[in-house]
Parts: C-alpha cells; sequence; structure tokens
C-alpha cells in the first residue's frame, strides 16, 4: 500500500497549531481576550498545558500568531501589486483579493474589533495598520487629489467594516462580497474615470 492516501488525509486534517488557533479565536470571541486563559485553550481542546505550551507559551502568543497569518496574506497581494502596472485592472483585482483575504480572516478580524484594548498592548494593531497602508498605496498615487486619496481609502475600509461590522440579517458571504467589493471597486473607477477627463 502507497503513503499517498494516508497524507492527503493528514493534510485535509488541521494541525495541532492550527487547532489551538481556532479553538482559542472562538474561545476569545465568545468570553473576551482578558477573560480567556490557556488553561481553558487547553481543556476546550482536551490536551495538556504542556502540550499547549509546545506551539505557544503564552496567550499573547496565540494572538500574536493571528496577525502573523493576515500579515503574510496582505503582504502577497502587495508583493503581487508591486509588480503590476498601476491601472485600474490592477486596482480592481488588488481590491478582490483583499476580500478574499478578509474573509479567509472574518474571525480574527472580529477579534481585534472586539478587543481593541488588549491588542493595544500586544502592539498588533500596528500590523493592521501598515498593511492596509502599502495596499492603499498600490490603489492611489501620493500626489493624487484628497478626493481620491479619500476614495482609495474607503475602497478598503468598505470591505473590511461590511465583512465585520455591518448587522447582517439573511445576506449570504457571497452576496455581501459582491456588493462590498461593487462599491469599493465603484470608488476605484471614479477616479479612474476623473482621470481619465482631466
Amino acid at each position: 500500500m502507497t503513503e499517498a492516501p494516508r497524507d492527503a488525509r493528514e493534510q485535509q486534517q488541521p494541525s495541532t497549531r492550527e487547532r489551538i488557533q481556532r479553538t482559542a479565536i472562538a474561545l476569545f470571541s465568545e468570553h473576551g481576550y482578558e477573560h480567556t486563559s490557556l488553561r481553558e485553550i487547553a481543556e476546550q481542546l482536551g490536551v495538556t498545558k504542556a502540550a499547549l505550551y509546545y506551539h505557544f507559551k503564552t496567550k499573547e502568543d496565540i494572538a500574536a500568531s493571528f496577525f502573523d497569518s493576515y500579515a503574510e496574506d496582505l503582504d502577497r497581494i502587495c508583493d503581487w501589486g508591486d509588480t503590476r502596472p498601476r491601472e485600474l485592472d490592477t486596482r480592481t483585482e488588488l481590491l478582490r483579493r483583499y476580500a478574499e483575504v478578509i474573509r479567509a480572516h472574518v474571525p480574527v478580524l472580529r477579534f481585534m474589533q472586539n478587543n481593541q484594548a488588549a491588542l493595544t498592548r500586544l502592539d498588533r494593531m500596528s500590523v493592521f495598520r501598515l498593511r492596509q497602508r502599502r495596499l492603499h498605496a498600490l490603489l492611489v498615487e501620493s500626489d493624487a487629489p484628497l478626493i481620491h486619496r479619500l476614495r482609495a481609502w474607503d475602497a478598503i475600509t468598505t470591505l473590511y467594516s461590511n465583512w465585520i461590522t455591518y448587522p447582517r440579517v439573511d445576506d449570504s458571504d457571497d452576496d455581501l462580497r459582491e456588493a462590498s467589493l461593487q462599491i469599493s471597486i465603484g470608488m476605484i473607477r471614479a477616479n479612474a474615470a476623473e482621470e481619465a477627463a482631466s
């Protein structure tokens, strides 16, 4: 018997580190970052605290790992954008890719939104802000009119706020993504139209 089927099964299973992250984000979201201990995370996972310590020494380390993953994904988008011409098609694709990063990190971004005091001590909000600024610089030139720079910023924050803070009722993820993208891309298109007209 070959090893391939077992390897495929193992690849589908989340690693212990990923299980810890998923459990922690769920507990942080439910009870708050300040009110969740490593002991509670270990108990929820059904592992010893020693097993948890092997991967993360503190809950601060767990929280930091959320930001590292988000930052890596956003860096990949920006690295791609750095290699492309600064034109509408590139900027539209950057927004589409950013929407997918947000979708992949909704639990983390909700955690950020709801635990800002704790994050200030961890100094992880700067990771988030720096990545947003880098993306912004790819969506608009630094010497563009203020209204263009604001539209580009709003294009980014619209995608974030619609996923994280908009009070949804019956809207599907796909509907929310498409509507948010239409708004964000519309802002970038307005900039392009005004640039072409001037």
